[in-house]
C-alpha cells in the first residue's frame, strides 16, 4: 500500500512478521525441528503463545483460523490436544532452563472457554510448565463471554495480568452490522467485574472504520473509553484481508467496499489520540495509548518485537524460536492428529537470513514510533541510517518521520500510516507480494 492511497482495497496491510507468510514453506521444517530441538542462545527471553480458536460467532472482518457452533466434546478434544502439546514443548531442548517472560492467550476467543474449562486447563498445564514468574499473563476476552466468576477464575486461578478486552465499538447497530457476538450492555457488565477483579493492566480494543461507523459515532466511542478509562486503548485501523466475509462480497460480488477510506480512519484514530492526550494517555505505539509508561508495558510486544523466543501451541499459531519462524497445521484434523499421534503439528516455516532478522525487528520497532539507531548498531553491525538513507529522507521529505545519525521518529502522521511506510524496506524479492 503507498502512503497516498485512499480507498480500503481488499488486501492486508497490517505487517506484523517479516519475511511475508506468503514466503514460508513445508520446505524449511527440518530447519524448525532441527532448532526446537537445540539448546537456545544465552539470555533469549521465552515467551509462550496458546491459540483458543472457538468463537460464538465469525465478525464480519475476521481473518484468524477460527471455528464457532462447535460442541462440548468438540472443545474438549481440542483443551485435550493443547495440553499434550504443551507437554510435548516442555520437553523441547530449545526452552532450555528458561522461565516464560511472557504468556499470551490468544484466538479466537479464548474467554470461550468456561470457569470449569479454564480451571482445568491450568490445573493440566501447570503438570507440565509453570508461568508463576512470568511478568506478564495476556488473556483476550470477548465481553458477552464474560461472568463475574470467569472474570474471577481469570485473574486468581490463571493469574492473568493483563486483560484486553475486544469492545471494538460501543454502538449496537455498528456490532450488530458487523457480525460481532456482543452487545454495548454487555461491555458494561463486564467492566464492573473486571475492575473488582483488580488486574495489572486492562486494555480495550476499538477499531476506526467499521461499517456503519460515523464521525458521531467514533467521538462517541472515545468519550466511552474515557469514561471507562482503561490502562491501555488499542485502535486498529479496518483493513480488508482475503479470506473475510466483507472481502468475499466485494471480490464475488463486485459491491463497492463498506470500509471507511484510510484518510477518514486516519482522521478518527487522530482524534482519538489527541482526546486521550488530553486526559492523560501517551502514545506506546502507533495503534496503542497508555496512561502511565512508568507502569504500563506490554511485555508480549516489546520483546517479540525485538527477537525474542515465542513458542505456539495451538492451530494454526504462529512461533519464532532462535530466529527461525514456523507456524503450526491450520486444519483441525491435521492438528489434532498430529498431537494424538505424539508429533507437534509444525506446518510451515521459514529460515531467514541474518539481514532479514534486522529488517524484521526495524520494522516493527518503527510501529513504536521512535527508532533506536544505536540498538541496531549493537546487535547486528549496521547502520540503519546508511543503509536505507534514501528512504528515511524520502519520507521525511513527505513529512512522515524526521531522524538523524541516532535516532528516527515518526510525526504523526507517519504514525497514522505506520504499515504503509514498511514495505519499502523489504528486499526486493519481498516487495509486491501477497503478505499472507
Amino acid at each position: 500500500m503507498s502512503t497516498t492511497d485512499s480507498k480500503t482495497e481488499v488486501g492486508s496491510y497490517f505487517i506484523s512478521n517479516y519475511p511475508p507468510y506468503s514466503q514460508w514453506t513445508v520446505d524449511a521444517l527440518p530447519t524448525v525441528e532441527k532448532t526446537l530441538g537445540s539448546a537456545p542462545k544465552p539470555d533469549t527471553p521465552l515467551g509462550l503463545y496458546l491459540h483458543i480458536p472457538f468463537c460464538r460467532k465469525r465478525c464480519k472482518f475476521c481473518y484468524f483460523k477460527v471455528f464457532t457452533d462447535v460442541k462440548a466434546p468438540e472443545v474438549q478434544r481440542y483443551v485435550d490436544a493443547l495440553c499434550s502439546e504443551i507437554e510435548m514443548v516442555s520437553q523441547l531442548p530449545v526452552m532450555g532452563e528458561r522461565p516464560f517472560r511472557f504468556v499470551y492467550f490468544g484466538g479466537g476467543t479464548p474467554s470461550f472457554l468456561s470457569p470449569k474449562q479454564l480451571t482445568a486447563l491450568s490445573e493440566r498445564l501447570h503438570r507440565h510448565i509453570t508461568w508463576d514468574g512470568a511478568e506478564e499473563v495476556t488473556f483476550e476476552c470477548e465481553p458477552g463471554t464474560l461472568s463475574e466468576t470467569k472474570v474471577k477464575t481469570l485473574r486468581e486461578t490463571l493469574g492473568v495480568t493483563r486483560l484486553s478486552l475486544g469492545v471494538e465499538n460501543f454502538t449496537d447497530s455498528v456490532l450488530e452490522e458487523n457480525g460481532r457476538a456482543h452487545l454495548s450492555k454487555q461491555v458494561y457488565a463486564a467492566w464492573e467485574w473486571i475492575q473488582e477483579a483488580n488486574f495489572n493492566n486492562v486494555n480495550i480494543d476499538l477499531i476506526s472504520g467499521m461499517v456503519g461507523e460515523t464521525w458521531d459515532n467514533w467521538k462517541y466511542n472515545i468519550e466511552k473509553v474515557i469514561e471507562l478509562s482503561p490502562e491501555s486503548v488499542t485502535i486498529y485501523q479496518m483493513e480488508l484481508p482475503f479470506n473475510t466475509v466483507y472481502s468475499k462480497d466485494i471480490l464475488g460480488n463486485k459491491i463497492e467496499t463498506p470500509v471507511a477510506d484510510w484518510p477518514t480512519k486516519r482522521a478518527w484514530v487522530a482524534y482519538a489520540f489527541e482526546e486521550l492526550k488530553k486526559v492523560g494517555y501517551s502514545v506506546s505505539s502507533a495503534y496503542t495509548m497508555i496512561k502511565d509508561p512508568n507502569k504500563i508495558s506490554f511485555s508480549y510486544r516489546d520483546n517479540l518485537w525485538r527477537g525474542s523466543d515465542l513458542l505456539a501451541t495451538g492451530i494454526a499459531s504462529f512461533g519464532h524460536a532462535q530466529g527461525v519462524h514456523y507456524q503450526n497445521l491450520p486444519g483441525m484434523e491435521q492438528y489434532l492428529g498430529a498431537i494424538e499421534e505424539g508429533r507437534l503439528p509444525l506446518g510451515r516455516g521459514f529460515q531467514p537470513t541474518e539481514h532479514q532478522m534486522l529488517i524484521r525487528e526495524m520494522v516493527l520497532l518503527l510501529k513504536k514510533g521512535v527508532l533506536d539507531v544505536d540498538y541496531f548498531r549493537q546487535k547486528f553491525g549496521v547502520d540503519v541510517i546508511d543503509r536505507w538513507r534514501d528512504v528515511w529522507q524520502g519520507y521525511a521529505d513527505e513529512g512522515l518521520l524526521s531522524f538523524n545519525e541516532s535516532q528516527v521518529e515518526l510525526t504523526m502522521d507517519g504514525l497514522l500510516r505506520a504499515d504503509s511506510l514498511l514495505p519499502a524496506f523489504f528486499e526486493p524479492e519481498h516487495q509486491g507480494v501477497r503478505y499472507t
